[in-house]
């Protein structure tokens, strides 16, 4: 039984042994993310924390599948790169040391949907 003056405690944020993103790098990609808003292009995004991953799926519209997923796979770091941008049918497109580096395709799209 509860009594009234009893103190539950908040769960953690993040799991022990849990990926996250830094806040540089959350930074960066909601950078991007804005700048794709900004532009009428994405309207909708989703982050998930896994024991292995964080995910930041971007969405066209919410009831689609996400058009990039920017994965963080600290696992991957030594061989192929701990970033991943995936694309919406599920192939990798680029993969990476750097988050900038995995980034640039986005960014070039970004160009071109601002010239036209």
């Amino acid at each position: 039984m509860r009594l009234m003056g009893d103190i539950t405690p908040f769960p953690q944020a993040r799991q022990p042994g849990q990926i996250g993103f830094e806040r540089q790098e959350l930074s960066r990609i909601m950078d991007l993310y804005g700048r794709m808003v900004a532009a009428g292009h994405w309207r909708d995004y989703a982050i998930d924390f896994h024991r292995d991953a964080a995910i930041f799926s971007a969405f066209r519209r919410a009831t689609e599948r996400p058009e990039y997923r920017i994965e963080k796979r600290p696992a991957l770091r030594h061989r192929q790169g701990m970033w991943a941008l995936v694309g919406e049918a599920g192939a990798v497109l680029k993969r990476g040391q750097e988050l900038a580096g995995v980034l640039a395709p986005v960014e070039r799209k970004l160009v071109r949907l601002i010239e036209k």
